[in-house]
């Protein structure tokens, strides 16, 4: 069973820095890791993926430059980052981890877990 639980979210100005972290248990080494948000009122949203090496990764556009997707697979446990800098009011939204078994990372479907989602909110 997979399990996963994000952190690290919580209240900021614009132009500052968060970063957020999934803990992945089970048997997730081998699986594409996702961040997705949503907004309040609108849909969920593609943000970052990473391969389960980690050497390659995928950034919606509206987060390219600003946001770096990295993962820490020496663990039992993964821990999948998501370093968010020059945040804008319009980033405000919660933020999930999710992780498939197969897929790239362009392709922003097919993900099986998902977390709990933790809540990143950015001040004008």
């Amino acid at each position: 069973q997979v399990q996963l639980v994000e952190s690290g979210g919580g209240l900021v100005q614009a132009g500052e820095s968060l970063r957020l972290s999934c803990a992945a248990s089970g048997r997730t080494a081998s699986y594409t890791m996702g961040w997705f948000r949503r907004a309040p009122g609108k849909e969920r949203e593609f943000v970052a993926a990473i391969t389960w090496s980690g050497g390659t990764t995928n950034y919606a556009d509206s987060v390219k430059g600003r946001f770096t997707t990295a993962r820490d697979n020496a663990k039992s446990t993964i821990t999948v980052y998501l370093q968010m800098n020059s945040l804008k009011p319009e980033d405000t939204a919660v933020y999930y981890c999710a992780a498939k078994t197969y897929g790239s990372v362009t392709d922003s479907g097919g993900y099986d877990y998902w977390g709990q989602g933790t809540q990143v909110t950015v001040s004008p």
